[in-house]
């Protein structure tokens, strides 16, 4: 699909250049290429789904990666349309039903663009930033020895968070000069997404305690997701408010807002998946003092980073200045810059001992077992690295949940997907 769907875009177009007459159906076809993509994602996963297996059996990041399918192709199709058409001066029919076919006309409108574009970008951060927590919820379990707290409760909050985050890119237009009615409307729909996001934190923190918590590398970049997840997710309740966010939308505090919030923190979940599945992708395991050497430093290189931005916003610092020294209150706060500067450099060089580690493990790292976490889930069950077709040509059926742990009676402290109940020892 990734190659047919480009190619019958492309078709729509050459064959009215040579006939001479529109599309017909033009919008049905647009809407059906969308609809094609992503349920053919869909389709594909549940196709992956082995016997006994269903969404609420399968570990979280894959239910997550089928919650995000639906507005990632909608909204990728979306915006390829409407830069196409604001490039090349296309009138691209679709978008009449957005309501912005004004931009490309004479007078244009840029408050329609900014709708336009932040009606895709709100809901693109979820789309980057849901994956993280898929991660991070599968390592916290495995590395707690516990279940996911409340799985049920998670997944759904998951679901909450795509559909909210449908209805709240007006709070980025908070000085848009936007009515007060429309800015009350999007602050309480911004701040009511607080609500799943909180759920998901409880159930982390629910999923943690009591647990046998073992501190591996990838745990510790998981803990550091759901650190940075929450310290910038609490500034953004403050940007929620529209008379605090007149204040603070052209301050520093925006800029560490969001990248702890979305920029770092999702970086923290692709450096918890790659510590994780890197001995199951190339059957050796990475470095774990370098890898706790690489976190630390990461991870405190970028709250020196980002906490200093958050009073250099409330000082009124204003970003996207390169030069602030002709401004004298801004002189005050270059300390503050020098400071985020330098821990900048070092955050950067920190990130040479992860692909030195990652290279050097490649050849140089210990054999990895099939199953080096003692982890549940189907992956876990089959060579590392796996052969070709995955699990050898003899696919695994299902019997339990993902996050079978601590299982009272059991022998051993995890129970694998894969093993029937008769399978399982028990201690006597």
């Amino acid at each position: 699909y990734v190659l047919i769907l480009p190619a019958l875009g492309i078709t729509c177009d050459v064959i009215p250049a040579f006939t001479r007459k529109p599309v017909f159906g033009y919008r049905l076809s647009v809407w059906c290429l969308i609809a094609v993509g992503a349920l053919s994602m869909i389709v594909w996963g549940h196709h992956m789904f082995v016997s006994g297996m269903s969404p609420f059996t399968g570990e979280y990041f894959s239910l997550v990666t089928l919650t995000i399918t639906v507005p990632m192709t909608i909204f990728g199709v979306n915006m390829l349309a409407s830069l196409w058409g604001a490039k090349l001066q296309l009138r691209v029919p679709m978008l009449w039903s957005l309501g912005v076919l004004a931009l490309f006309g004479s007078g244009g409108s840029p408050l329609l663009w900014q709708h336009l574009f932040w009606f895709f970008g709100h809901p693109e951060v979820y789309i980057a930033i849901l994956p993280g927590m898929g991660v991070a919820s599968h390592i916290l379990s495995t590395f707690a020895r516990k279940p996911v707290y409340g799985y049920r409760a998670m997944a759904m909050a998951i679901c909450a968070i795509g559909f909210l985050g449908f209805m709240v890119w007006g709070h980025h237009m908070f000085v848009s000069g936007m009515s007060p009615y429309s800015a009350l409307a999007f602050s309480v729909l911004t701040m009511s997404i607080g609500v799943p996001s909180a759920i998901k934190t409880f159930n982390w923190l629910g999923t943690l305690w009591g647990g046998k918590i073992q501190f591996k590398t990838p745990m510790l970049f998981a803990l550091g997701f759901v650190s940075m997840f929450v310290s910038g997710g609490l500034s953004g309740l403050f940007l929620a408010q529209p008379a605090v966010d007149n204040i603070l939308h052209a301050t520093y505090y925006v800029v560490a807002h969001f990248h702890l919030v979305m920029g770092v923190a999702a970086i923290f979940g692709i450096f918890a998946a790659t510590y994780f599945w890197f001995p199951k992708m190339f059957g050796r395991m990475m470095s774990e003092p370098l890898g706790k050497i690489h976190f630390w430093l990461t991870f405190v290189g970028t709250y020196c980073i980002f906490m200093p931005m958050h009073f250099v916003g409330v000082a009124g610092g204003i970003r996207r200045y390169a030069d602030a020294s002709a401004v004298a209150y801004l002189a005050k706060l270059q300390p503050l810059h020098v400071f985020m500067t330098v821990a900048a450099f070092i955050t950067a060089a920190a990130q040479l001992i992860f692909i030195f580690n990652f290279f050097w493990s490649l050849k140089f790292g210990a054999e990895a077992s099939k199953n080096p976490w003692d982890a549940t889930t189907l992956e876990w069950t089959t060579d590392s690295p796996p052969p070709l077709d995955n699990f050898g040509g003899s696919f695994p059926s299902v019997y339990r949940g993902p996050y079978e742990f601590s299982v009272p009676g059991a022998k051993e402290d995890f129970i694998p997907q894969h093993l029937a109940p008769a399978q399982v020892a028990r201690t006597k």
